[in-house]
């Protein structure tokens, strides 16, 4: 398959490295891209999976040919459910296998490479570090199920507060966009450890004080500033943001 780890990469580390990046391809079709990734799932096609590649990218294909695969595949026929469910059912389904996709991948190589159960555990708990690809979208699902019942603008979910970053130099505080505060049922602001809750559009990774965050102006997704290419710097200079995703998907509607 496109993408797989080279033959010459043995270690843990090399093995972690193409989990996390088949995981954010992964997690970039069931989120950021979902509206691509939908339309791909036809179900009048034949047998489909969804593929993370190590680049970061993914991709809706169909199983490979050879027996045995390369690589172990993805599960078989996501497109045929895609109309009988609920949309944010059907992507927590395909997210929950696309998980177990991604273990047999890691443990594929760890089993090729000859991990030893020091190697294993430690891959596991590399691995278990990282939030699942199905709490990913199940977090992103009920996010925006909360902003839709909320009825909230898009100001004020963008409303800034001094004293999540009091310790950061005031221009990064002015120019970049802060993560939303949450609320508890009272209307209170809720402790600061619930904002590990908030989640990177492209990587899926938690939120963390000490980064430079970004809000996309259309879909209102956050993003590291890494992983979208955006430097303080940069930020002050745009006065609207649209993440990658949207300015794709604006370009191909010109292109129409």
């Amino acid at each position: 398959m496109e993408g797989s780890t080279p033959v010459n990469s043995r270690t843990v580390e090399d093995v972690f490295i193409d989990y996390k990046g088949r995981r954010a391809g992964l997690i970039k079709a069931l989120t950021a891209d979902v509206e691509e990734f939908v339309r791909l799932c036809n179900p009048d096609k034949e047998n489909l999976c969804l593929y993370g590649l190590p680049n970061e990218q993914w991709e809706v294909n169909l199983p490979a040919e050879e027996v045995p695969p390369e690589l172990p595949e993805p599960v078989l026929g996501i497109n045929f459910a895609r109309d009988g469910m609920h949309e944010k059912d059907w992507l927590s389904l395909v997210a929950a296998h696309s998980d177990a996709w991604l273990l047999s991948i890691a443990y594929y190589f760890g089993a090729r490479f000859g991990f030893d159960k020091s190697d294993r555990k430690r891959l596991f708990n590399m691995i278990n570090d990282l939030p699942t690809l199905f709490e990913v979208v199940s977090e992103t699902a009920k996010k925006q199920s909360k902003e839709k019942s909320s009825g909230v603008n898009k100001g004020s979910n963008k409303s800034k507060s001094s004293s999540k970053r009091g310790n950061e130099p005031e221009t990064l505080r002015k120019h970049s966009k802060e993560v939303p505060q949450l609320k508890n049922e009272n209307g209170e602001d809720e402790d600061d450890d619930e904002e590990s809750e908030t989640l990177c559009g492209a990587c899926g990774e938690n939120y963390s004080s000490d980064e430079f965050w970004i809000c996309c102006d259309i879909c209102e997704k956050w993003f590291h500033g890494n992983c979208v290419k955006i430097t303080p710097a940069k930020a002050e200079h745009i006065k609207h943001y649209k993440c990658p995703s949207c300015t794709n998907i604006n370009n191909k509607r010109a292109r129409v």
